[in-house]
């Protein structure tokens, strides 16, 4: 069963720019209430399109070489990619229905 997966700088590239399915990242940290807000519409997603769509977290605090290289100035900030590259880039709190069409995009 699909769930969202941590990610750090060190398994960032494997992870997310080498994977080989659509992957969507979610930059957070334990005190951003919006990111906490978010979390089970994704873990949800996470189990719905489970084998698409790899849904990864990564926390900003502990991993601060993969904000800085992608200009994360602002959590919660999700980056979509799709054969290594960003196609799409969201910041902050959105409803599910937005996060649905996102993933729904990376598959079309």
């Amino acid at each position: 069963m699909g769930k969202v997966a941590d990610v750090t700088d060190g398994n960032f590239e494997k992870e997310v720019l080498q994977s080989p399915i659509p992957t969507v990242i979610d930059f957070w940290a334990e005190w951003c209430a919006p990111c906490r807000q978010i979390k089970p519409i994704l873990d949800d997603l996470a189990v719905r399109y489970d084998g698409k769509v790899k849904i990864v977290k990564l926390n900003v605090d502990e991993n601060p070489q993969t904000m800085t290289r992608y200009g994360i100035r602002a959590i919660p900030t999700l980056l979509a990619f799709k054969h290594g590259t960003v196609v799409q880039q969201v910041q902050g709190a959105r409803p599910k229905a937005f996060f649905e069409e996102m993933l729904n995009g990376l598959l079309a």
